[in-house]
Formats: C-alpha cells, structure tokens, sequence
C-alpha cells in the first residue's frame, strides 16, 4: 500500500569501496563497505533477495559492475 522512499546517501569513493560479503558455508551476504588503506569492512544491510540488493545500490547510487563480492 505504502512505499518507502529511498534516500540517497553517500560514501567516500577515495577510501572506501562498495563490497558484498558472502558466507562460503550458509551463504548469507551482506552489502557494505570496505576501506582500501585499513581493509575494514563497514556492514550497512544484510541482502535477502535480489530486491534488497537492488536497493543498497540505488541507496548509494553504485553501478552493479563496481560492486564485488568477497568470500
């Protein structure tokens, strides 16, 4: 009935990139970003279904070919 607006929110594209986590055993994915100088990983949202992918990249406004998944 009610939609949620998505706001657009913003990263630093210096120092962070956009990552998905993936567990290898359960394979539970997280979206998130990922400091290039110190390698720590910020979770921002657990991803479900394509749907909630789909919206963590329009959330941060990210190409799905920047976005790459780590194991």
């Amino acid at each position: 009935m009610f939609t949620k607006k998505i706001t657009k929110q913003s990263y630093n594209k210096a120092e962070q990139k956009p990552i998905i986590r993936s567990s290898i055993c359960t394979g539970e994915k997280v979206a998130g970003f990922k400091d290039l100088k110190t390698g720590h990983f910020t979770e921002v949202m657990a991803i479900k279904s394509n749907k909630d992918l789909d919206s963590f990249l329009e959330q941060y406004d990210i190409e799905v070919a920047e976005i790459k998944t780590e194991y």
